[in-house]
């Protein structure tokens, strides 16, 4: 059902076309009684009839209309206009990534400034059980301030929190896993899970941000074949093509990050976009830092920083190269680790003096953060910091 300018769904009154998808044609309209502009996603009412496509699209108005984060797509309210239902959401100005990739690769520096907002409003849909399951550019949009917004939430998961009691919630909530036999999302950003129509959760979103962010510094798809057929074939059982080869000015930390998103195991990805978010910060102040010679970067497929097993009776000299600013030269620093287990994940503060890193505490048996002045032959275990993945330092080294 194609609108034209000057219908009016309720208070809505419709002003001009704005696009068309697979779950529905966009408009931009006027609320009359704020006196506001905004945007009306209809169903078409033949498309409504198909009781899943309703279903889905329903689900789609409930599950962004729960979050309220300035990365997602504000929803304000769902309606039915002759029998085809609608969503109303804000207006944005700007474009999709798709666009902005049309003019080739992004920058690392931007790449990751987009990414970590990418990674924000996916943990804020975590954190309330809603799974996108289509992460894709043309559903991710970059306002002309430069805010990222996610967008269509149609084939989230929405697994409503289990109530302490009846008087909860009477919400009525979607399949708590994909329906077996079901491929759902676009094929080039798939996770192999989902490919195979198994159960989707957080990880597969990760799997497809780690899809798009290798698209984003490459500007080619990290799987790309000729059919759809063929791409999820890749997608199950080839590794993407080095991102080290075809990008410019590649960290060999993002790469690998990238990389342990792309995991084609669930249980080997990061586990969570709260964690890929809080190691995408940590990189971004230090992404001026990363460029090192080819020839040093790794080809591991493994998320791990220089992952060391110090003994008893010797400390391990860690070799650690940093450019102190943009396109600086590059200077190689050297300090040992007084710690007797396997260190991870090291981050170094941007005046050089103190090193913070994780490994495993005997006295808890969590891996914890430690603080070691360089030179120092001790290191301090921070207190409270269980179970922590990715230090990092504040701007004031804090």
């Amino acid at each position: 059902m194609s609108l034209t300018a000057g219908t009016k769904l309720g208070p809505y009154e419709i002003l001009a076309p704005l696009g068309a998808g697979g779950m529905g044609e966009v408009y931009r309209a006027r609320d009359t009684r704020l006196g506001r502009e905004v945007a009306i996603k209809v169903l078409p009412a033949a498309l409504a009839k198909d009781p899943d496509r309703l279903r889905r699209f329903e689900q789609e108005a409930r599950a962004a209309g729960q979050l309220n984060h300035p990365n997602i797509l504000t929803v304000y309210e769902f309606g039915v206009h002759e029998g085809a239902p609608f969503i109303v959401s804000e207006l944005l100005e700007g474009g999709t990534l798709r666009e902005r990739l049309a003019g080739g690769a992004i920058p690392p520096r931007k790449a990751i400034e987009l990414a970590i907002q990418i990674a924000h409003g996916l943990a804020a849909a975590h954190d309330k059980g809603i799974f996108h399951r289509d992460l894709k550019p043309e559903n991710l949009f970059v306002t002309t301030e430069g805010r990222l917004k996610i967008l269509d939430f149609g084939l989230a998961k929405l697994i409503q929190p289990e109530a302490p009691s009846a008087a909860m919630t009477t919400l009525a909530t979607a399949p708590a896993v994909t329906e077996p036999g079901k491929v759902m999302g676009t094929a080039a950003y798939m996770s192999p899970e989902q490919v195979r129509a198994k159960p989707a959760d957080a990880r597969s979103d990760v799997f497809s941000f780690g899809a798009v962010l290798y698209e984003m510094l490459s500007g080619q798809r990290a799987f790309q074949r000729e059919t759809a057929a063929e791409t999820m074939a890749a997608i199950v059982k080839e590794d993407q093509p080095d991102l080290a080869t075809l990008a410019k000015n590649l960290s060999p930390a993002l790469d690998r990050m990238i990389n342990h998103c792309l995991e084609k195991s669930p249980d080997q990805r990061f586990q969570s976009a709260k964690d890929l978010a809080f190691a995408l910060g940590a990189l971004s102040g230090s992404e001026s830092t990363a460029a090192l010679p080819a020839a040093s970067r790794p080809r591991s497929r493994r998320w791990l920083m220089p992952s060391l097993a110090v003994t008893a009776v010797s400390s391990v000299l860690l070799a650690v190269f940093l450019l102190l600013r943009p396109h600086a030269a590059e200077e190689r620093m050297q300090f040992a680790i007084p710690v007797q287990a396997e260190v991870v994940n090291l981050a170094l503060s941007a005046d050089g003096k103190m090193l913070a890193f994780v490994a495993r505490d005997d006295a808890s048996g969590e891996n914890m953060v430690y603080a070691q002045r360089l030179g120092s032959a001790n290191a301090t275990v921070l207190a409270g910091t269980e179970g922590a993945s990715y230090p990092f330092w504040s701007p004031d080294d804090a």
